[in-house]
């Protein structure tokens, strides 16, 4: 049972919190740009929520790498957003992708597969 939960929660946590970015990008379809427009700052607003999503999918399977990629991701998006000279806002944000990558990481050295099954 611990182990079917420790394998889900990274597993959900991530894909909420993918949710929770993908919010922000709504406030692109605002104003009153062209709809190209609109569509290209949706896309762009969404870049982020891309890579995560294809970090996922890394981390499902292989869940070692994907939770390193997730940490990186994370850290370098506290370099991106200068989260460390004073805008911690974006922390909010980007730690909870640093946790879930420890998540991953623990998932695979506490239960391995053969302990999963």
């Amino acid at each position: 049972m611990a182990a079917k939960i420790m394998y889900w929660t990274p597993r959900v946590l991530t894909i909420i919190f993918i949710l929770f970015m993908g919010m922000f990008s709504l406030d692109s379809f605002g104003g009153d740009k062209s709809v190209g427009a609109k569509m290209l700052a949706f896309f762009i607003h969404n870049i982020p929520v891309l890579i995560i999503i294809a970090i996922l999918i890394i981390a499902w399977r292989r869940e070692i790498l994907g939770g390193v990629l997730l940490m990186l991701a994370a850290f370098a998006g506290t370099l991106f957003f200068h989260s460390f000279s004073g805008n911690p806002g974006s922390l909010i944000v980007l730690a909870p992708f640093f946790v879930t990558g420890i998540l991953f990481i623990l998932n695979q050295i506490l239960y391995p597969e053969k302990k999963r099954k």
